[in-house]
């Protein structure tokens, strides 16, 4: 009898640890399949905004099926004739990363000049291209028109990384 007893026990304990393993298989599946989100299934904007001065406000929201993870920060592109990227403003790093649902969005704040910046051009548009969790890039770049028909950049220009709000994007 006591032995039967203790072969069932340890069963269970080998059944219980296994479901465990399973559950744990599975979550870890599910967070793997939550893709980069793209510009192939986001929508995007860029506004003017009135405060802080020199800022430009860029929302992307989910226009996919599937949830999808906003990395980092958008790599932009103030013009044709850019030669490199906007710079990030490390210190808007979040705690982690934006997740977007279906439907939901995602903002980053953009300072396009400041007096200790150096030249500068007025420009029409602004080409973005999500990044993936490596912080490369993915997708296809989108060009998006800004407002009033152009706007100034200098060597000061930067974007913040993604924010779940406006105002948090617009705090740098």
């Amino acid at each position: 009898m006591r032995i039967t007893t203790r072969t069932a026990t340890a069963s269970s304990l080998v059944a219980l640890t296994a479901l465990a393993l399973v559950g744990v298989q599975a979550g870890a599946a599910n967070a793997v399949t939550t893709a980069s989100c793209t510009t192939a299934h986001t929508k995007l904007t860029v506004t003017e905004v009135s405060r802080p001065i020199n800022h430009l406000l860029l929302k992307a929201t989910n226009t996919g099926t599937t949830t999808c993870n906003a990395y980092y920060a958008p790599f932009l592109r103030a013009g044709a004739d850019a030669q490199a990227p906007l710079a990030w403003v490390e210190d808007s790093k979040p705690q982690a990363v934006v997740t977007l649902k279906p439907g939901e969005s995602a903002y980053a704040g953009i300072g396009t000049y400041s007096p200790d910046g150096e030249g500068g051009t007025t420009t029409k548009t602004l080409g973005v291209l999500f990044t993936d969790r490596n912080a490369g890039g993915t997708g296809k770049e989108k060009a998006l028109n800004l407002p009033n028909g152009g706007v100034f950049f200098n060597s000061a220009a930067a974007v913040t990384y993604w924010q779940y709000s406006a105002a948090d994007a617009l705090t740098w």
